[in-house]
């Protein structure tokens, strides 16, 4: 069987709403799709690297090829677990986090997109607790990297009620026009106070080689 070989695909973490997991085929599919109906307003960017400005089918491919290239290019030290995110069964969106030698940073760094029919309604917020309660409780990550432009108030309203703090900010360009980058931290105290999303893991101990920690998960 393929979790045999590759322990990640029976990894699942669970909320009291939803499940994130590697997906199926067709899951994928049902995910490139999400990405193609629209993840914002068109009017407005949201991201440093403006991988929504194409096409629908564009975006769909993009989905796709970006999901492979990293589980293609995977290796202990240098990682990025796309996690597809399901609410009631129905793919709404992807939670991703990365890591390049976690044994030794203890750092792991997180991204996500939710569809636009399925934003405003906390979501957001409960994925990315659900990563952070993986890389803090159970891979022994020590601090959590994220950014968002100034103009994303969602994803740095997420971060704020999670415990992130400012760590800096970052001149880039989106649409040929500047954009600021702001770059946000938490750490290992601040996820502690913050955190109040139950989170449950499944599968984990066979992945964590991949993942590049030789022994058992953390029981915190």
């Amino acid at each position: 069987m393929l979790v045999d070989h590759f322990p990640l695909v029976g990894l699942r973490l669970t909320t009291p709403r939803l499940e994130l997991r590697l997906p199926s085929p067709d899951e994928l599919a049902e995910l490139a799709a999400l990405a193609a109906e629209g993840v914002h307003d068109p009017a407005v960017m949201p991201f440093s690297v403006p991988w929504t400005d194409h096409p629908p089918e564009q975006v769909a491919l993009n989905v796709l090829q970006h999901y492979w290239r990293q589980l293609g290019s995977w290796t202990p030290r240098d990682w990025s677990l796309n996690l597809t995110v399901f609410h009631g069964g129905v793919v709404v969106g992807q939670q991703s986090m990365s890591a390049e030698d976690l044994a030794i940073t203890r750092q792991v760094g997180t991204g996500s997109w939710l569809g636009q029919r399925h934003q405003g309604q906390g979501i957001g917020t409960e994925m990315r607790a659900a990563v952070l309660h993986l890389a803090f409780a159970c891979l022994g990550a020590e601090e959590a990297v994220s950014a968002a432009i100034e103009e994303n108030a969602a994803s740095l309203a997420v971060s704020r009620k999670l415990g992130y703090q400012p760590n800096g900010r970052r001149r880039q360009v989106a649409r040929g026009a500047l954009v600021i980058e702001q770059r946000l931290r938490l750490t290992r105290a601040d996820w502690e106070r913050h955190r109040t999303v139950p989170v449950e893991v499944e599968g984990l101990e066979p992945c964590l080689l991949l993942l590049g920690i030789d022994g058992p998960p953390s029981t915190r």
